[in-house]
C-alpha cells in the first residue's frame, strides 16, 4: 500500500523567525483553525447544558469562567513566561497549575491541547521545545506562555489571549449544540470584553507560581468527570 504523499514526511520548513508583531501573533494564536485540536473543545459547555444550563445563560457561564478557571489559566501562562524569560523551566508552574485544577478530566483536556501547541511549535517556533524537553505532559497555558517568551508577546496580551480564546471557544461550541444567529453569538464574545480586559490586568504582573490564584469552579469540575464518562457526546472536553 502506498503512503499518501501528506503523510510520507513532513514538509522541510523554512526557518521562522522566533519574533513577530505582537497583533499578527495574536491573531495566529487565537485563529480557530489553528491546528491544536482547539476544535474538539466546548470549554465544558457540553456537560453543562445537559445538566440544566440554557442557551440564553452562555454569557454568563462564560463570565462565570473568566472569574475562576480561566484566570488561573492566564495566569499560569503569564507565570510560564516569566519563569522562562528569567532562565527558569516550566516544573514549578506546572506544579501550581495542577495543584489549583483538582478535576482530572480538565488536566487531560489541556495536556492533550498542550501537545498540540508543541506539535505546531515545532514547527514554527522550534525555539520552544527544549525549554519542554523531558517533560511528556504539558499543560495549554504554560506551552502557550513558552511561546509568549521565545516570541516576545507581551504578558498583558498573552492574559487576553488565553481569556479571548476561552471565551471563544464556549460559544463556538453553542452553535454547534444550541445553534442560534452567529451574529448574537459574536455579540455575546464582544459584551464580554471589559471582564477579559479586567483579567488581563489582575495576571499580567504575575511572575511566580506561588502567586497564580487559586479559583476552581466546582460545578465546572464535576461536569468534565461526568462528560468523560459520558458515550454520546461531539466534543472531547
Amino acid at each position: 500500500m502506498t503512503t499518501p504523499r501528506s503523510y510520507a514526511s513532513p514538509p522541510e520548513v523554512a526557518a521562522v523567525r522566533p519574533t513577530a508583531s505582537v497583533d499578527l501573533l495574536l491573531m495566529l494564536l487565537a485563529d480557530g483553525r489553528l491546528p491544536t485540536s482547539g476544535h474538539t473543545q466546548s470549554g465544558g459547555l457540553e456537560p453543562a447544558l445537559a445538566h440544566g444550563l440554557h442557551a440564553n445563560e452562555i454569557p454568563d457561564y462564560c463570565r462565570s469562567r473568566l472569574a475562576t478557571v480561566t484566570l488561573v489559566e492566564a495566569a499560569v501562562a503569564v507565570v510560564a513566561r516569566a519563569q522562562v524569560l528569567a532562565g527558569n523551566g516550566v516544573h514549578a508552574t506546572e506544579l501550581a497549575w495542577a495543584a489549583r485544577t483538582p478535576s482530572e478530566a480538565l488536566r487531560r483536556a489541556s495536556c492533550a491541547l498542550g501537545r498540540g501547541y508543541r506539535r505546531l511549535a515545532e514547527q514554527v517556533w522550534p525555539a520552544v521545545n527544549p525549554h519542554l524537553t523531558g517533560r511528556r505532559d504539558v499543560s495549554r497555558p504554560s506551552v502557550l506562555g513558552v511561546i509568549a517568551a521565545v516570541t516576545n508577546l507581551p504578558a498583558d496580551a498573552l492574559a487576553r489571549l488565553v481569556a479571548y480564546d476561552d471565551t471563544q471557544t464556549v460559544v463556538a461550541a453553542g452553535l454547534k449544540l444550541a445553534p442560534s444567529d452567529p451574529a448574537v453569538a459574536t455579540l455575546w464574545v464582544y459584551a464580554l470584553h471589559e471582564e477579559i480586559e479586567e483579567l488581563a490586568l489582575r495576571v499580567a504582573a504575575i511572575t511566580e507560581p506561588d502567586d497564580i490564584p487559586a479559583c476552581s469552579a466546582p460545578l465546572i469540575e464535576a461536569w468534565a468527570e461526568h462528560h468523560t464518562r459520558t458515550t454520546r457526546r461531539l466534543f472531547h472536553a
